[in-house]
């Protein structure tokens, strides 16, 4: 029963537009019912073309879904490569006399300086219990920090570049 009213609704509304574009062409209606006409026109044409606009971007999407699954397979990473480290991080150098006491006389290589600094801040326990960014300075490490108590962890490196020639 619905399906029979609303066609038979649906057949009146399209002889109604028919009507509708026979007298907007006509230039002897008035002019307020033209633009009524047209307004009711266009609303009508508006429901129609929000249908097919609904099934257009389904479509779209199906193959946008399509042509990342494409990209994922062609795609190969290339195996990865060892890393060197740089010659310049290698090189030994000489170590002043303060810091020979904590690390050792023999020249080693900033890596390696830091590394024992550490080790010898720790073994001690020189770090700072509450702020651990800051070094307690014992009498060794003193001489090295410039007279200073308290050195952050970050100013530690540049005072100890001094020390290296």
């Amino acid at each position: 029963m619905k399906k029979i009213f609303f066609h038979a609704l649906k057949k009146k509304i399209e002889k109604l537009l028919k009507k509708v574009q026979i007298i907007t062409y006509s230039k002897n209606v008035n002019p307020l019912i033209r633009r009524e006409l047209m307004v009711k026109k266009k609303s009508a044409a508006k429901k129609t073309t929000k249908k097919k606009v609904a099934k257009k971007t389904t479509a779209k999407k199906t193959t946008a879904k399509k042509k990342v699954a494409k990209k994922k397979v062609a795609k190969k990473k290339a195996p990865a490569k060892k890393r060197t480290p740089n010659p310049a991080f290698m090189k030994p150098m000489q170590i002043s006399d303060a810091l020979a006491k904590i690390v050792g006389a023999k020249p080693m290589p900033r890596t390696e300086v830091t590394k024992k600094l550490w080790a010898y801040i720790k073994k001690n326990k020189l770090q700072d219990a509450t702020n651990r960014r800051m070094i307690n300075a014992d009498a060794h490490l003193k001489t090295i920090f410039g007279g200073k108590n308290q050195v952050s962890m970050f100013d530690m490196t540049k005072l100890v570049n001094k020390h290296l020639s």
